[in-house]
């Protein structure tokens, strides 16, 4: 009986040593190996991605917030990528398309974001983000069905911005009628000033120019009636009569040689404007942004003004162009969305709206914020007396549409294409497409 217990016992050792020989020749790991490669107990770090366009103390704001976001997610790292603004649009489509995105990525809302929420591409926050955090109509263009799908930071608008020292030196006025305007015009040009700086290879600068004229002959109801199909069409004669008041500024020599062939991106306009070479520049809030981190000492000549109105016209010179930019969404695709919702949290939270308007003089879409930088008061002032945020028509309309309308205003520009030829394609396009909307 010992002796069979012996011989089971040495059998028993014998299938164990060799059962470890085994798995070790196969790669088998122990527990605590496998924990370790697994990353749970290795300090592997979880990954987002965020992509944006912003620039100078914009993206300083957003990098700082990243900052923040890590410091409290300290298992976390957040790869930054800062896009170039105008080949960004396709560089997120291509991703988006391809089934890479970013986890988190910043959008103008509107019809752009749109499509991608309709593709399924787009996480919905309206039970993830409080709405009270913002200002409410800064939530209109991330808003779909009711669903909530972008958290906005800034309320963007487009003034005309002039150099206050031109201006008294050569004792001109700020223009409040577009007749006012072209007397100003003529003014600078004999002056050997460049009257407007507009480098507009990328068109949505001299889209501004369309969206303003538009409003100010065809009133504010106008844009919408034509997008909505509820009445005026694209091919209104208030449509067809903006073209008209843009070549009639070409014809004056309103622009610099070769404008449309100028990138914005490169600050050829800015550059024009920054030199004293240009007296007036027709573009968004954020160009304080460019000022402060390009030429600080340029911020002391500088004011804005309303688009003037047009006499006759429907239109208030009180209204403004403008939006909320930036919006930030979470893709669906993200691995980690409960995170990315964080970091979007972060991206928008009271800290980082109170730093980007003190830095940049921004309009807050947060509430909570004190605008205390003196510029941020003037542009809060002026978007305080509109009576109508126009949302900017390429971020509005459809992704197609949206590009006809910058190819046709473009054209016009060139005068390459008259006012109705450009208001025929425009509303020929929008009967294929709005109905699908």
């Amino acid at each position: 009986m010992k002796g069979e217990k012996k011989v089971l016992k040495k059998l028993l050792t014998f299938v164990l040593l060799l059962a470890f020989v085994l798995l070790a020749a196969c790669g088998g790991k122990t527990a605590t190996e496998t924990s370790s490669e697994s990353g749970e107990s290795s300090g592997e770090k979880k990954k987002l991605t965020f992509w944006h366009i912003e620039t100078g103390s914009n993206q300083e704001v957003l990098n700082a917030a990243v900052e923040r976001f890590e410091k409290n997610h300290p298992d976390v790292e957040v790869e930054v990528i800062q896009q170039e603004n105008d080949p960004y649009k396709t560089k997120l489509s291509v991703a988006m398309g391809g089934g890479t995105p970013p986890d988190v990525f910043t959008s103008w809302g509107g019809g752009w974001l749109k499509e991608f929420v309709k593709a399924g591409q787009v996480k919905d926050l309206t039970e993830e983000l409080d709405k009270e955090n913002f200002v409410p109509v800064a939530l209109t263009n991330s808003t779909f069905d009711e669903k909530l799908y972008g958290a906005p930071l800034r309320i963007a608008f487009v003034p005309v911005w002039y150099n206050k020292e031109i201006f008294e030196k050569l004792n001109l006025s700020t223009p409040e009628t577009y007749e006012e305007l072209l007397g100003v015009i003529e003014t600078l040009k004999d002056n050997n000033i460049i009257p407007f700086a507009l480098a507009n290879q990328s068109k949505w600068p001299g889209a501004f120019y369309l969206m303003y004229f538009a409003d100010r002959i065809g009133g504010s109801s106008l844009f919408n009636e034509a997008y909505e199909r509820t009445g005026r069409a694209f091919d209104n004669e208030a449509y067809i009569k903006a073209g008209e008041k843009i070549q009639e500024l070409v014809k004056a020599e309103a622009f610099p040689k070769g404008f449309n062939g100028l990138n914005y991106d490169t600050g050829q306009s800015r550059q024009l404007f920054y030199s004293g070479k240009a007296g007036m520049i027709i573009q968004g809030t954020w160009l304080l942004s460019n000022i402060r981190n390009e030429l600080p000492e340029f911020e002391e000549k500088i004011d804005i003004f309303p688009f003037p109105a047009v006499e006759g016209g429907k239109g208030s010179k009180n209204n403004v162009v403008g939006g909320v930019n930036p919006t930030f969404s979470v893709s669906t695709k993200s691995e980690n969305p409960d995170l990315a919702v964080e970091l979007v949290k972060e991206l928008t939270s009271q800290e980082t709206a109170q730093e980007l308007t003190d830095k940049s003089g921004a309009i807050p879409a947060v509430n909570g914020v004190e605008i205390t930088d003196e510029f941020a008061k003037r542009t809060y002032e002026l978007l305080e007396k509109s009576e109508v945020l126009q949302p900017y028509y390429d971020q509005t309309l459809p992704p197609e549409l949206a590009e006809l309308h910058k190819d046709t205003t473009q054209a016009i520009f060139g005068l390459s294409m008259t006012p109705e030829e450009a208001a025929k394609k425009m509303e020929e396009k929008a009967q294929e497409i709005l109905t699908e909307k």
